[in-house]
Protein backbone atom coordinates (compact mmCIF):
# COMPACT_ATOMS: atom_id res chain seq x y z
CA UNK A 1 0.00 0.00 0.00
CA UNK A 2 1.33 3.57 -0.84
CA UNK A 3 0.43 5.87 1.53
CA UNK A 4 1.26 9.93 1.36
CA UNK A 5 0.56 12.65 3.30
CA UNK A 6 -0.06 16.11 2.32
CA UNK A 7 1.95 17.55 0.39
CA UNK A 8 1.01 21.52 1.29
CA UNK A 9 1.05 24.26 -1.20
CA UNK A 10 4.46 24.93 0.05
CA UNK A 11 3.80 26.84 2.81
CA UNK A 12 6.70 27.52 5.27
CA UNK A 13 8.90 25.96 2.57
CA UNK A 14 10.79 28.49 1.03
CA UNK A 15 13.50 31.49 2.32
CA UNK A 16 11.36 35.18 3.06
CA UNK A 17 8.42 33.81 4.98
CA UNK A 18 7.41 34.95 8.08
CA UNK A 19 8.53 34.10 11.52
CA UNK A 20 4.57 32.31 12.17
CA UNK A 21 5.19 30.19 8.89
CA UNK A 22 8.59 29.54 9.48
CA UNK A 23 7.90 27.79 13.02
CA UNK A 24 4.75 26.10 11.64
CA UNK A 25 6.84 24.75 8.96
CA UNK A 26 10.03 23.39 11.94
CA UNK A 27 7.38 21.86 13.50
CA UNK A 28 5.30 20.48 11.06
CA UNK A 29 8.93 19.01 9.63
CA UNK A 30 9.44 17.16 12.82
CA UNK A 31 6.26 15.83 13.04
CA UNK A 32 5.00 17.69 15.85
CA UNK A 33 1.63 18.85 14.13
CA UNK A 34 -0.27 19.29 17.40
CA UNK A 35 2.19 21.69 17.99
CA UNK A 36 2.08 23.58 14.73
CA UNK A 37 -1.95 23.63 14.61
CA UNK A 38 -1.29 25.58 18.49
CA UNK A 39 0.28 28.74 16.88
CA UNK A 40 -2.60 29.05 14.58
CA UNK A 41 -6.11 30.98 15.33
CA UNK A 42 -8.76 29.56 12.75
CA UNK A 43 -9.89 33.08 12.34
CA UNK A 44 -9.61 33.22 8.62
CA UNK A 45 -10.50 30.84 5.88
CA UNK A 46 -6.69 30.99 5.34
CA UNK A 47 -5.63 29.78 8.61
CA UNK A 48 -8.61 27.10 8.99
CA UNK A 49 -7.68 25.25 6.13
CA UNK A 50 -4.07 25.33 7.03
CA UNK A 51 -4.90 24.30 10.58
CA UNK A 52 -7.00 21.45 8.92
CA UNK A 53 -4.17 20.38 6.80
CA UNK A 54 -1.82 19.99 9.25
CA UNK A 55 -4.46 17.88 11.39
CA UNK A 56 -5.47 15.89 8.39
CA UNK A 57 -1.66 14.99 7.62
CA UNK A 58 -1.31 13.76 11.17
CA UNK A 59 -4.07 11.29 10.53
CA UNK A 60 -2.16 9.63 7.89
CA UNK A 61 1.30 9.71 9.48
CA UNK A 62 0.10 8.43 12.87
CA UNK A 63 -3.45 7.21 12.26
CA UNK A 64 -4.62 9.31 15.10
CA UNK A 65 -6.44 12.07 16.24
CA UNK A 66 -9.61 11.79 14.00
CA UNK A 67 -12.10 13.73 15.86
CA UNK A 68 -9.45 16.56 16.18
CA UNK A 69 -9.39 16.54 12.17
CA UNK A 70 -12.55 16.10 11.46
CA UNK A 71 -13.47 19.52 13.62
CA UNK A 72 -11.06 21.49 12.36
CA UNK A 73 -12.42 20.63 8.86
CA UNK A 74 -16.13 21.45 9.95
CA UNK A 75 -14.65 24.85 10.98
CA UNK A 76 -12.34 25.15 8.08
CA UNK A 77 -16.13 24.84 5.87
CA UNK A 78 -17.78 26.89 7.75
CA UNK A 79 -15.08 29.67 7.18
CA UNK A 80 -14.95 28.69 3.23
CA UNK A 81 -16.75 31.65 0.99
CA UNK A 82 -14.88 31.93 -2.01
CA UNK A 83 -14.54 28.67 -4.85
CA UNK A 84 -11.26 28.47 -3.95
CA UNK A 85 -11.76 28.01 -0.19
CA UNK A 86 -14.31 25.93 -0.82
CA UNK A 87 -12.42 23.45 -3.27
CA UNK A 88 -9.84 23.63 -0.89
CA UNK A 89 -12.15 22.25 2.37
CA UNK A 90 -13.86 19.61 0.07
CA UNK A 91 -10.21 18.85 -1.19
CA UNK A 92 -8.93 18.40 2.86
CA UNK A 93 -12.28 16.10 3.65
CA UNK A 94 -11.67 13.91 0.69
CA UNK A 95 -7.87 13.17 2.06
CA UNK A 96 -9.48 12.95 5.41
CA UNK A 97 -11.69 10.26 4.05
CA UNK A 98 -8.96 8.53 1.91
CA UNK A 99 -6.61 8.15 4.97
CA UNK A 100 -9.21 7.02 7.07
CA UNK A 101 -9.80 4.41 4.25
CA UNK A 102 -6.45 3.20 3.92
CA UNK A 103 -5.83 3.12 7.24
CA UNK A 104 -8.59 0.45 7.76
CA UNK A 105 -10.47 2.92 10.43
CA UNK A 106 -13.87 3.40 7.98
CA UNK A 107 -14.62 2.58 4.48
CA UNK A 108 -14.93 6.27 2.77
CA UNK A 109 -13.94 5.28 -0.45
CA UNK A 110 -17.37 7.08 -1.67
CA UNK A 111 -16.60 10.14 0.39
CA UNK A 112 -13.35 10.16 -0.79
CA UNK A 113 -14.31 10.87 -4.61
CA UNK A 114 -17.23 12.75 -4.19
CA UNK A 115 -15.07 15.64 -1.78
CA UNK A 116 -12.62 15.23 -4.49
CA UNK A 117 -14.48 15.44 -7.22
CA UNK A 118 -16.42 18.68 -5.67
CA UNK A 119 -12.82 20.17 -5.42
CA UNK A 120 -12.23 19.63 -9.43
CA UNK A 121 -15.76 21.96 -10.24
CA UNK A 122 -14.59 24.43 -7.53
CA UNK A 123 -10.87 24.84 -8.27
CA UNK A 124 -9.82 26.17 -11.57
CA UNK A 125 -7.77 24.41 -13.79
CA UNK A 126 -4.34 26.15 -13.42
CA UNK A 127 -5.05 27.97 -9.65
CA UNK A 128 -2.15 26.88 -7.29
CA UNK A 129 -4.41 24.40 -5.51
CA UNK A 130 -4.92 22.24 -8.89
CA UNK A 131 -2.14 20.35 -8.61
CA UNK A 132 -2.63 19.25 -5.13
CA UNK A 133 -5.94 18.01 -6.19
CA UNK A 134 -4.73 16.29 -9.04
CA UNK A 135 -1.70 14.32 -6.95
CA UNK A 136 -4.96 13.38 -4.32
CA UNK A 137 -6.76 12.12 -7.52
CA UNK A 138 -4.07 9.90 -8.04
CA UNK A 139 -3.20 8.44 -4.81
CA UNK A 140 -7.40 7.36 -4.90
CA UNK A 141 -6.85 6.08 -8.50
CA UNK A 142 -3.46 4.35 -7.36
CA UNK A 143 -4.96 3.12 -4.05
CA UNK A 144 -8.95 2.57 -3.88
CA UNK A 145 -9.56 2.02 -7.41
CA UNK A 146 -6.37 -0.14 -8.72
CA UNK A 147 -5.97 1.87 -11.95
CA UNK A 148 -2.11 2.32 -12.36
CA UNK A 149 -2.68 4.32 -15.76
CA UNK A 150 -4.92 6.91 -14.11
CA UNK A 151 -3.17 7.41 -11.36
CA UNK A 152 -0.05 7.99 -13.49
CA UNK A 153 -1.87 10.27 -15.63
CA UNK A 154 -2.96 12.53 -12.22
CA UNK A 155 0.32 12.39 -10.77
CA UNK A 156 1.99 13.84 -14.27
CA UNK A 157 -0.53 16.70 -13.98
CA UNK A 158 0.04 17.29 -10.52
CA UNK A 159 3.99 17.40 -11.05
CA UNK A 160 3.28 20.00 -13.92
CA UNK A 161 1.12 21.97 -11.91
CA UNK A 162 3.83 21.58 -8.74
CA UNK A 163 6.52 22.62 -10.87
CA UNK A 164 4.46 25.47 -12.43
CA UNK A 165 3.91 26.56 -8.60
CA UNK A 166 7.62 26.28 -7.38
CA UNK A 167 5.81 23.37 -4.93
CA UNK A 168 9.03 21.56 -4.19
CA UNK A 169 7.99 19.50 -1.52
CA UNK A 170 4.60 18.31 -3.37
CA UNK A 171 6.94 17.64 -6.43
CA UNK A 172 8.84 15.68 -4.12
CA UNK A 173 5.42 13.50 -3.65
CA UNK A 174 4.80 13.41 -7.25
CA UNK A 175 8.63 12.09 -7.81
CA UNK A 176 8.04 9.61 -5.20
CA UNK A 177 4.24 7.91 -6.26
CA UNK A 178 5.41 8.35 -10.07
CA UNK A 179 8.40 6.46 -9.11
CA UNK A 180 6.78 3.71 -7.37
CA UNK A 181 4.52 3.31 -10.41
CA UNK A 182 7.87 2.30 -12.88
CA UNK A 183 9.01 0.13 -10.13
CA UNK A 184 6.20 -2.03 -10.21
CA UNK A 185 6.64 -2.54 -13.90
CA UNK A 186 10.59 -3.17 -13.74
CA UNK A 187 11.66 0.04 -14.66
CA UNK A 188 14.57 -0.02 -12.35
CA UNK A 189 16.45 3.31 -14.23
CA UNK A 190 13.29 5.64 -13.92
CA UNK A 191 12.44 4.34 -10.52
CA UNK A 192 15.76 4.98 -9.05
CA UNK A 193 15.39 8.45 -10.39
CA UNK A 194 12.17 9.87 -9.11
CA UNK A 195 12.94 8.13 -5.81
CA UNK A 196 16.08 9.89 -5.91
CA UNK A 197 15.08 12.96 -6.88
CA UNK A 198 12.16 13.17 -4.02
CA UNK A 199 14.83 12.61 -1.61
CA UNK A 200 16.69 15.01 -2.35
CA UNK A 201 14.58 17.71 -2.26
CA UNK A 202 13.11 16.43 1.30
CA UNK A 203 16.25 16.53 2.63
CA UNK A 204 17.35 19.78 1.35
CA UNK A 205 13.90 21.28 2.79
CA UNK A 206 14.53 19.46 5.95
CA UNK A 207 11.19 17.43 5.87
CA UNK A 208 12.44 15.25 8.66
CA UNK A 209 9.35 12.97 8.68
CA UNK A 210 9.34 12.70 5.53
CA UNK A 211 12.32 11.69 4.40
CA UNK A 212 12.58 7.90 6.43
CA UNK A 213 10.08 6.80 3.65
CA UNK A 214 12.01 8.43 1.15
CA UNK A 215 14.97 6.74 1.79
CA UNK A 216 13.51 3.43 2.20
CA UNK A 217 11.48 3.64 -0.98
CA UNK A 218 14.90 4.70 -2.87
CA UNK A 219 16.18 1.13 -1.32
CA UNK A 220 13.66 -1.00 -2.81
CA UNK A 221 15.16 0.22 -5.88
CA UNK A 222 18.63 -0.04 -5.00
CA UNK A 223 21.07 -3.18 -5.11
CA UNK A 224 23.38 -3.83 -1.99
CA UNK A 225 25.04 -2.83 -0.02
CA UNK A 226 23.14 0.02 -0.71
CA UNK A 227 19.93 -0.60 0.01
CA UNK A 228 20.51 -1.97 3.27
CA UNK A 229 22.42 1.45 4.03
CA UNK A 230 19.42 3.48 3.32
CA UNK A 231 17.24 0.85 5.00
CA UNK A 232 19.49 1.57 8.20
CA UNK A 233 19.34 5.27 7.95
CA UNK A 234 15.53 5.35 7.24
CA UNK A 235 15.19 3.34 10.54
CA UNK A 236 17.21 5.73 12.31
CA UNK A 237 15.17 9.02 11.71
CA UNK A 238 11.60 6.49 12.28
CA UNK A 239 13.10 5.73 15.14
CA UNK A 240 14.33 9.28 16.25
CA UNK A 241 11.11 10.79 15.31
CA UNK A 242 9.12 8.35 17.38
CA UNK A 243 7.40 5.42 14.93
CA UNK A 244 6.35 7.93 12.58
CA UNK A 245 4.88 7.11 9.99
CA UNK A 246 3.50 4.18 11.69
CA UNK A 247 2.59 2.88 7.99
CA UNK A 248 6.42 2.46 7.70
CA UNK A 249 6.91 -0.19 10.38
CA UNK A 250 6.55 -3.30 8.77
CA UNK A 251 8.84 -1.74 5.58
CA UNK A 252 11.31 -1.43 7.88
CA UNK A 253 11.48 -4.47 9.86
CA UNK A 254 14.86 -6.20 9.24
CA UNK A 255 14.56 -9.62 8.33
CA UNK A 256 15.63 -11.38 11.78
CA UNK A 257 12.18 -10.04 13.09
CA UNK A 258 10.54 -10.66 9.92
CA UNK A 259 11.18 -14.70 10.28
CA UNK A 260 10.40 -14.29 13.90
CA UNK A 261 6.87 -13.15 13.38
CA UNK A 262 6.37 -15.34 10.21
Amino acid sequence: MAHSAMAGSGWGTTEGDDPLQTAVWRLRSRACWADAVALLEPVTAATALQRTALLVERCLYTEQGWAEAEDALRTAEALAHSDDERGAAACERGQLAYAATVHGVRDRSDEARAALGRAAALIAPGAEGRALLDFRRGLLAENLTRSPQAARAAYRRAHAGATAHADPLLQSFTWRHLAGLALREGELAEARHGFAESLRIREELGYLVGTAPALASLADAESEPEASRLREEARRLFRLLGGVPTWLARQLAPPAADAATA
